[in-house]
């Protein structure tokens, strides 16, 4: 009984990492739709260097979907703790 209970934990786990990354991903291409004719560009400061002008929307938006994926990934790991 305890195998099958393990069994439906994990699986449960993995499906929400699936959906998650299929919903950020989805949402990444949207984003790379959208952004096609934005105009204003600006440079992203690393620790070392500078990265190449980027549109301010994929550096907002990409942001928001790495926290999202982030936040996911750490909230299923945490509750599979419980």
């Amino acid at each position: 009984m305890k195998t099958y209970n393990l069994f439906i934990e994990i699986f449960t786990y993995m499906k929400n990492l699936v959906v998650s990354t299929i919903f950020n991903f989805c949402l990444f291409i949207l984003l790379m739709v959208g952004i096609q004719n934005s105009s204003n560009k600006r440079k992203v400061n690393l620790l070392i260097n500078e990265t190449v002008d980027l549109p301010i929307s994929f550096i907002i938006g990409s942001s928001f979907i790495l926290g999202s994926l982030t936040g996911s990934f750490l909230s299923s790991n945490l509750l599979s703790e419980d």
